[in-house]
């Protein structure tokens, strides 16, 4: 059986955006896109209502973007110092983790939350650590936490 050509009503994930006109098979349009509100049928009435919803649809991501790209330059480049307590060799007796980062943004002005932190594991050395922060989907910050010796 032949693909047949819809018109998405919603962003669909690996198929395409709002407005787009796509071809699938017509058992997944039928059974899963149509019951879902999802799709529509490709009409020409149908594909010009659609491009108007496009268009504000567009608009309105465009502002969401702007905002998440000035939150990462925001907290780009920041950085925040801590000093602990650590040997001669530069172990950390403890160490820092998401916790601790979030703590230190905090007194910088900068609220996070601890799940937005990504650490492989927790600092146990002194020096300057480069620090990633989760800000929206695919989107990431960069910090630099400097851990000093305490004393």
């Amino acid at each position: 059986m032949a693909n047949i050509e819809i018109l998405l009503r919603e962003n669909v994930q690996h198929l395409g955006k709002c407005g787009d006109v796509v071809r699938v098979r017509p058992g997944y349009a039928r059974n899963y896109l149509y019951p879902n509100n999802l799709a529509t049928l490709a009409t020409d009435d149908n594909k010009r209502m659609m491009m108007r919803k496009r268009v504000r649809l567009d608009a309105e991501e465009s502002k969401r973007n702007a905002e998440i790209d000035a939150r990462v330059n925001a907290l780009t480049g920041i950085t925040v110092s801590v000093a602990m307590k650590a040997d001669d060799g530069g172990h950390l007796f403890g160490s820092v983790n998401a916790a601790a980062i979030v703590e230190l943004l905090a007194r910088v002005g900068r609220a996070v939350n601890e799940k937005d932190v990504r650490l492989e594991a927790p600092l146990k050395t002194v020096g300057q650590h480069l620090v990633k922060l989760h800000v929206h989907a695919e989107r990431f910050a960069e910090i630099t936490v400097d851990v000093t010796k305490e004393g």
